[in-house]
């Protein structure tokens, strides 16, 4: 079946939900329900909250209006009577759509005795769905802003065979058992205090922030040996400076104001104007370009409490953030440069499978078309020069340029954010960079913006996901955990423990009086990727007994062979 004609299949579904919604709470009130990525959903105001115990009864109640096969039946009305129509019945979310649509006529779709204003298409009748499944009930803010009803939201499936749902569904539990949220605490990585701190503000706990220590050290090792310069700029600034980006324009509601001694304050959600301070700092010659700055740089964007999901959308995040400084000249090469780092480090952390979208201008931008269709062009170049295969992503880009972005393959199929490249002719004009080209003039250089991994939030989000928690040897939070058998046994732990700290190997001792067969089913619950189980034979030897994650009882080894064995 083409996307299309699923969408088309999905949002019918939806319809065919509201129906049976409506059916069994006929004061209900209709708000909106269209097909999504992998399913649907439809809003309602409800007499009562549903709980989980409600959707078997919705899906019978759905199962027998596909049975009897209904038309879905167009039906086109001037606005006056559709306003009539939707007044009478109630629907006063449906009556509020309805003011902003500016055309004359106004299209229904009706199923017997239920009838919901709609744009379509939908299929011929309810029969043609064959295969669907409700998922799961949640809040949702009519039209996405806190100030207005919480309504009650339905998400559901459909596809065309149950083949296809039965698929999906095994997917779906398998995503569900590594969920990043349920993993955080399960393996005590981090938590959101959301009552005591703050929503989408995320706390490392000493395991998550040994994860995030790892990838951090990677990216500066690995930014240092391609000419990056590491710098640090605060996390506040004044709003002028926002001004002049055009961040207050073209960004405001996702900023956070403040007021200190009289003058007005933005907490930055983004890092670019920052950088730039630094680059104009002082008068750069063309011999200097390319400058390549870099920040693990923490920004703060407000989201809607919607929207916001574990590590993957969150308000405060940290990213691996770079800005390139160029001449026209050097452009198409950076670029370059730059996809084989992105590509390069997606693959160091295990993600071998990706998709590139070239992201173009927005409704909202600043600059020229000019300087948009140059910046594009740029990015397209690059990727045909290197042979690389994409897809256009139209009015994706960000307000100040287009953007190359790379979505990551995890290991159940799903796609997420990755890399990002971005294409800047316009902030150089607005801040008036230059340098001393060789010709003795002013020139103004190009900028390029752009993460290899993203946020580390999301990222770590993802990997988590991607691994179900169970992270490869370098990565792991702790990498080994000694396990003394008995009392007699602690000091050789202790010993073992303070000469793998001495080889950079993250380890903990488990000293607890209970029994040796807990303490490894506990490791192996922590996915922990090795035990080491100290005894009277071992302490005898000056050994352990070294048991896997994946591979089990591996037997009784020196210090130096377990090394070798984990790679370390």
């Amino acid at each position: 079946m083409e996307h299309n004609d699923l969408e088309i299949l999905r949002h019918s579904a939806s319809h065919i939900m509201a129906m049976a919604v409506k059916k069994l709470f006929p004061d209900a009130k209709l708000a909106i329900g269209p097909a999504i990525e992998e399913g649907f959903y439809y809003d309602f105001e409800l007499p009562r909250p549903l709980t989980e115990e409600d959707l078997p009864k919705i899906e019978a109640e759905m199962t027998e209006i596909i049975k009897k096969d209904i038309p879905f039946e167009r039906l086109e009305l001037s606005k006056e009577k559709a306003s009539q129509l939707l007044e009478n019945a109630g629907e006063k979310y449906k009556t509020e759509l309805l003011r902003e649509i500016p055309d004359a006529q106004v299209s229904f779709y009706k199923n017997g005795d239920f009838t919901d204003m709609c744009r379509g298409p939908h299929i011929s009748s309810t029969g043609k769905i064959k295969a669907f499944k409700l998922l799961k009930i949640a809040g949702a803010y009519w039209r996405g802003d806190e100030k207005n009803a919480m309504l009650q939201r339905i998400y559901g499936t459909a596809f065309n065979t149950k083949k296809e749902l039965d698929e999906y569904v095994t997917r779906m539990e398998e995503a569900l058992k590594r969920d990043h949220r349920r993993l955080g605490k399960e393996l005590d990585l981090f938590n959101i205090y959301h009552e005591q701190a703050g929503a989408g503000l995320v706390y490392y706990h000493p395991k998550g922030a040994a994860l995030r220590g790892v990838i951090e050290d990677t990216l500066k090792k690995e930014h240092r040996k391609r000419g990056y310069q590491q710098v640090v700029i605060p996390h506040i600034a004044k709003i002028d400076l926002w001004n002049t980006s055009g961040h207050t324009g073209y960004y405001k509601e996702n900023m956070y104001f403040m007021n200190i001694d009289e003058q007005e304050y933005v907490l930055k959600p983004m890092n670019c104007p920052g950088h730039i301070l630094i680059f104009n700092r002082k008068i750069n010659s063309y011999r200097e370009l390319p400058v390549r700055f870099f920040e693990l740089g923490t920004v703060y964007r407000y989201e809607r409490s919607g929207v916001l999901h574990g590590l993957m959308r969150v308000r405060g995040f940290t990213q691996d953030d770079a800005h390139i400084f160029c001449t026209q000249e050097q452009l198409q090469d950076e670029i370059a440069k730059t996809i084989d780092f992105a590509f390069d480090m997606i693959k160091k952390f295990g993600f071998e499978d990706f998709k590139v979208f070239l992201a173009t201008r927005p409704e909202s931008y600043v600059g020229t078309e000019e300087n948009w269709k140059s910046a594009t062009k740029a990015l397209e170049d690059a990727m045909k020069a290197k042979g690389i295969e994409y897809d256009v992503d139209p009015g994706a880009g960000v307000f100040y340029g287009p953007k190359i972005d790379v979505k990551l393959k995890d290991a159940i199929g799903r796609f997420w954010q990755g890399p990002t490249i971005q294409v800047d002719f316009n902030n150089p004009e607005r801040f008036d960079l230059s340098y001393i080209g060789e010709d003795g003039a002013h020139h103004r250089p190009v900028m390029i913006h752009r993460v290899v991994l993203g946020s580390m939030e999301r990222f770590i989000g993802v990997l988590t996901e991607h691994y179900a928690g169970a992270f490869p040897f370098w990565l792991a939070p702790v990498q080994a955990v000694v396990l003394p058998i008995a009392d007699r046994h602690n000091d050789h732990a202790q010993k073992i423990a303070e000469l793998l700290r001495e080889k950079d190997i993250r380890v903990e001792t488990d000293e607890r009086r209970e029994k040796i067969g807990l303490k490894i089913r506990e490791a192996q619950m922590q996915k922990v990727p090795y035990m080491l189980v100290v005894g009277d034979k071992e302490v005898e030897l000056g050994s352990v007994a070294v048991r896997s994650r994946e591979k089990g009882d591996l037997g009784v080894r020196s210090l130096e062979d377990f090394l070798k064995e984990a790679g370390a």
